[in-house]
């Protein structure tokens, strides 16, 4: 399955849609489940999977357990989440210019975690697209060492400067 989570905050139109699409066309016939925020009026509603507005914390965890793929914004929650339980992510950002945040925070929490082992920045519907082909084609998306599965555990990069930060005299 794939889990698209949007937060709860807001509608995430474009991520939705770009994922709907996806699933239209997709050559995978993979069960899709997302958590889609609050409707507005005017919001996307898909049409080619499940989704709801809100779902329970017990609910969210087990499509995160039961999930092969998370696609999500680059929401804090969310990357946790996904780290917590070692899954691929695909996260695309909200921009605050086309009305999806209040602000752009949400491009340096990417830019900071997209390096990260199993964490892929999409900046579209095409991007999406291509990252989840990809990783549909891997037969184990929760090795980590196939750069893959969302590792749990601090970067020795991290580790070293608090170490260095802690010990300087």
């Amino acid at each position: 399955m794939i889990f698209l989570t949007v937060g709860t905050q807001l509608p995430f139109d474009r991520l939705a849609h770009a994922l709907d699409d996806w699933c239209a066309r997709a050559a995978h016939k993979i069960p899709v489940f997302g958590q889609v925020g609050h409707l507005g009026p005017d919001s996307y509603r898909p049409q080619h999977f499940e989704w709801a507005e809100k779902i329970s914390p017990d609910t969210f965890s087990e499509h995160v357990k039961d999930a092969r793929v998370i696609v999500g914004h680059a929401g804090m929650g969310s990357i946790i989440t996904a780290m917590s339980f070692r899954k691929p992510t695909v996260i695309m950002a909200r921009r605050a210019h086309l009305g999806e945040h209040r602000n752009d925070h949400q491009n340096a929490t990417l830019a900071r975690f997209q390096s990260r082992s199993g964490i892929f920045a999409v900046e579209n519907g095409a991007d999406l697209a291509e990252r989840l082909n990809h990783l549909l084609t891997v037969q184990d998306t929760t090795r980590v060492e196939d750069g893959n599965g969302v590792s749990p555990y601090a970067e020795e990069r991290l580790i070293e400067r608090i170490s260095a930060f802690i010990h300087q005299k």
